[in-house]
């Protein structure tokens, strides 16, 4: 052995005999040099200088990582000074398991220190989520569809609905339809009134009618009929004569009608609406009536077994009923009629008389804890004949109201006293119209939203 291959076998600090191949050492990280000795002269002197000796041909030249050799013959000087620092050590949370990726919208935080030592090696490359952040940190969430976020609206204006009445509609004929005012808010308000009287309405709603005799209580009853069968085609409303003192229901609506209770109760053969139809009659607003006994000739007297059977028949058929009761509050029809109702209409007259009456009515509901139909009541000041005093009908409004009362005021229409056919709502005065427009609505405020079988009533 020579001198020079003396020298490169302590440089690489390889201490066995010449005869055995050199391994060098391998760690979890790959090929590692081991620690330079430090340079010590040898003790006959400096040693010659080593000529540079190139590789043979048939060794593999390695092009890229100077600290890896093809072999321990591709020698590299390596220079003599203090030794290298120890391998960085890499913060816990680094050394996760294959497979590990970070939650979508967090940033990765540093978990517990491992049990073990800590791993060598390069450090893996952090990865950040493609979404939620970045680098320069939170990112604007992408949004969710394109469809949504059209709006026909934004891109094509809405088109006015063209005036039916007063100096609008004249600017919108006189311009041929180029200039549109669009409706008032009279107007509006209007249509709000209709499209809650249009509401959804599960199962029967009754509704009844009680007022002192003399106070419009039959008008009132035919003409907030006529609104609600109307404005609700796809429902059938019907009239119900429950006044045992010679009611005149029938006349107000269709004095043609032929059925009266006795008949709908005794026909055994009411098997579809074709053949109660027979038994009721209707007035052009498409209003059905049940009239009583209007003939002195051959008096019946109406009892609650009557009526009962008779209703619940007309129940099968139509969704809408008002009940014109009795003046007398302690009848067993009426007893009966108050069973059954969902709202009450109380009518008074706009004067002390009507409205001590209406009072008492009132009294008499909670004095016999109907509470619940007395928060479903509507009193009504009805000005029959057009003598009401302004400032009678406003303390009378107050007084009522301070009870929590819903309280509406009908004025006088010419078209409703004198006690023909009410056939409907066009022929009204549209002050008279739009009162009573606000009393159905008052009324289908508390159209009931689950089945007959699960509400209660009183």
């Amino acid at each position: 052995m020579t001198d020079r291959d003396d020298a490169l076998r302590r440089e690489l600090g390889w201490t066995g005999s010449e005869e055995e191949d050199f391994e060098p050492d391998t760690g979890p990280s790959g090929p590692r040099m081991p620690p330079p000795i430090p340079h010590r002269p040898p003790a006959d002197g400096p040693s010659p200088a080593v000529p540079y000796v190139p590789p043979p041909a048939d060794v593999p030249t390695v092009v890229g990582d100077p600290q890896r050799r093809a072999s321990f013959r591709e020698t590299q000087q390596m220079p003599a000074g203090p030794p290298p620092p120890p391998p960085h050590q890499h913060p816990s949370g680094w050394g996760q398991p294959p497979g590990w990726e970070v939650p979508r919208g967090q940033r990765p935080t540093a978990g517990p220190p491992p049990a073990g030592p800590p791993t060598m090696g390069p450090p893996p490359q952090q990865v950040w989520p493609q979404e939620g952040y970045g680098p320069a940190g939170p990112m604007a969430s992408p949004p969710g569809s394109y469809a949504d976020r059209i709006r026909v609206n934004d891109l094509v204006p809405p088109r006015r609905t063209p005036p039916a009445r007063g100096w609008r509609r004249l600017v919108f004929k006189a311009s041929f339809g180029l200039i549109n005012p669009g409706q008032s808010p009279d107007e509006l308000r209007q249509i709000e009134l209709e499209n809650q009287i249009r509401g959804v309405l599960r199962g029967h709603y009754k509704v009844g009618v009680m007022g002192k005799g003399g106070v419009g209580k039959t008008t009132v009853s035919a003409s907030v009929g006529s609104v609600f069968a109307e404005l609700r085609q796809d429902d059938r409303v019907v009239a119900i004569d429950a006044d045992t003192a010679f009611g005149k229901l029938g006349s107000r609506v269709d004095p043609n009608a032929q059925g009266s209770y006795w008949e709908l109760a005794s026909d055994q053969h009411l098997e579809s609406f074709a053949d109660v139809r027979s038994r009721v009659g209707n007035n052009a607003a498409g209003l059905f009536v049940l009239a009583g006994e209007g003939t002195p000739a051959r008096r019946r007297v109406l009892d609650p077994a009557i009526y009962r059977e008779a209703t619940a028949r007309l129940d099968r058929y139509f969704s809408i009923s008002i009940v014109d009761c009795s003046s007398t509050m302690d009848s067993p029809v009426t007893q009966e009629v108050l069973r059954d109702l969902d709202a009450l209409i109380v009518v008074s007259s706009p004067w002390v008389d009507g409205a001590a009456a209406a009072g008492q009515t009132l009294d008499w509901l909670a004095a016999r804890g109907m509470t619940g139909l007395l928060q479903r009541t509507v009193v009504v000041l009805n000005d029959s004949d057009g003598h009401a005093d302004k400032r009678t009908r406003s303390i009378l409004a107050q007084q009522f109201a301070g009870h929590g009362q819903r309280v509406i005021e009908i004025p006088f229409d010419g078209h409703l006293r004198p006690g023909g056919v009410i056939s409907g709502t066009r022929e009204m005065s549209p002050a008279a119209r739009r009162k009573f427009l606000e009393l159905a609505a008052a009324l289908a405020e508390h159209f009931p939203s689950t089945d007959d079988r699960s509400r209660e009533r009183g």
